[in-house]
């Protein structure tokens, strides 16, 4: 008899801590972006931060990734999907919806980037403090990065100074870089970037402006004959992005939890995003040349020509900027100093 006690009273105790130790884990966060997993984001970062998550956490989150848009929905609505909680965190493009994120948008603006994602990541971090909170308060940020510096891709003959752009049909992603390539004499077609490929392959565009390191996941060293970088400290132009958690997701965690996901976040994680795209840049360009495509880099004048050029819309953004009530000029003012900042570090 004192045995059947024995034996019920370690099975109740047993039961219980099952119970006890099932309701302390399993938070399972659902994040989705728009790329393969072959992507330098997806590999270099997103997996890496999931990893660290879970071990931070000791198990007790799982972090679930679906690339490519598995969980439905096109991606310029992944910022939408984070803050009503189809997604409990995902990566998203303000540039994919333009108008509503105009402060983003100094981070795009030509020349304003320097060569290392890693370092312009920093700043945007910052910059994205002082002017962002607002503007992103419906969701949890986790971290904002841009990409490394941007290269003309394209079928044919390589574009090698200011006037060859004239007429030619190229992919752009943002309004800011839109409006460059339009203002050199190319016809912009505006596309999310997995797009691209169909749309060069198809002769839709003649080519498009993307970094290096997504060239291998979309194939377009296998499409395009030419690739010219822009010489120089600073990037063509660029993408603001943003690894975002639904707020309610992030409300309704325990307190240790919401503290794995802060250590998780901010100004180090920022950079991991950008070192990711450097990382993917380096392999990116080695595929390209190990295939024979021809790679060129413009020259200072032909630099010097384009940084006019860029200057110009960027004094025009500020002013439109300031029209819509908010300070242009102190923003462009801001980003470069944050970017000379971390430059030089």
């Amino acid at each position: 008899m004192k045995h059947l006690f024995t034996s019920a009273l370690v099975g109740a105790m047993t039961l219980g801590m099952t119970a006890t130790a099932s309701f302390a884990q399993d938070v399972t966060l659902r994040c989705q972006h728009f790329l393969s997993p072959k992507g330098s984001v997806p590999r270099y970062f997103i997996e890496p931060w999931a990893e660290k998550v879970e071990a931070d956490s000791g198990g007790r989150i799982k972090v679930e990734i679906y690339p490519a848009m598995q969980l439905g929905g096109k991606p310029p609505a992944l910022y939408d999907q984070i803050r009503d909680g189809v997604i409990d965190c995902g990566w998203a493009l303000p540039a994919y919806t333009p108008g509503r994120f105009p402060e983003a948008e100094a981070f795009e603006l030509p020349f304003m980037t320097s060569m290392s994602a890693e370092a312009s990541s920093k700043a945007a971090w910052e910059f994205t403090e002082k002017y962002m909170q607002e503007r992103l308060s419906d969701i949890k940020v986790l971290a904002v990065h841009v990409h490394g510096p941007g290269v003309i891709h394209k079928k044919g003959d390589p574009i090698t100074t200011p006037a060859d752009f004239q007429g030619v049909k190229l992919r752009g992603p943002s309004r800011q870089a839109n409006a460059l390539l339009e203002t050199l004499g190319a016809t912009p077609v505006g596309m999310p970037v997995p797009a691209f490929p169909e749309a060069l392959s198809k002769g839709v565009v003649d080519g498009g402006v993307i970094p290096w390191e997504i060239v291998p996941p979309l194939k377009v060293h296998e499409l395009a004959d030419s690739h010219t970088q822009i010489g120089g400290d600073r990037a063509l132009y660029n993408t603001f992005f943003i690894w975002g958690m639904n707020k309610n997701t992030y409300e309704s965690l325990p307190d240790d939890l919401k503290a794995v996901i802060d250590a998780n976040s901010g100004l180090q994680t920022s950079a991991d995003a950008g070192r990711a795209m450097d990382t993917g840049d380096t392999a990116g360009e080695e595929t390209t040349a190990s295939a024979g495509n021809t790679i060129v880099t413009m020259d200072e004048a032909a630099v010097a020509e384009l940084r006019a050029i860029g200057d110009a819309q960027t004094e025009a953004w500020a002013a439109e900027m300031t029209s819509k009530g908010l300070d242009g000029a102190a923003m462009v003012s801001d980003a470069q100093a944050l970017v000379a900042k971390y430059a030089d570090n």
